[in-house]
């Protein structure tokens, strides 16, 4: 737990170090409770970050009150659900809080893409930290790209 002003208390200091020292492209990935966490997390320069008692949603709403996320592409991008369970009628309600999550931390729509469940690992392999939550929804993994401070030219 943090204790500082303006800074939610959710994250903890460890996930802090990780978002200051990334730069300009970097990713992370917040990953829900079924993700492969400490596997593909062993692979990341920060490793994994624990947050196992919160959801992905409020995780997520917390970093984007802190991380400026890349305009100069889709800065978002989810675990695209396999063919099985799209056959299935599998739903993933949860795609649309993380959208209007982005929409309100930016100010503006926010472009996502979907990654195919295998290429999304590795991608996560490559990215700065993983974050392991709680979070139980199907289909709830996200990777955020980190933009610059000040992209407007101010």
């Amino acid at each position: 737990m943090t204790v500082l002003k303006g800074i939610p208390s959710i994250l903890p200091p460890e996930l802090l170090f990780a978002l200051a020292k990334m730069g300009h492209g970097d990713e992370l990935v917040i990953a829900d409770a079924n993700f492969p966490a400490e596997s593909t997390g062993a692979c990341t320069p920060c490793n994994v970050v624990r947050c196992d008692a919160l959801g992905a949603v409020e995780v997520l709403k917390a970093i984007l009150s802190l991380l400026p996320l890349d305009p100069t592409c889709a800065p978002c991008a989810l675990m695209a659900m396999m063919p099985m369970h799209v056959k299935a009628g599998w739903k993933t309600p949860i795609w649309d809080e993380y959208k209007q999550a982005a929409k309100v931390a930016e100010g503006k729509d926010v472009d996502f893409e979907e990654v195919e469940r295998f290429a999304f690992y590795e991608r996560a392999k490559k990215a700065y930290v993983v974050i392991a939550t709680g979070e139980k929804a199907f289909y709830a993994n996200l990777i955020l790209k980190k933009g610059i401070i000040g992209d407007d030219g101010k």
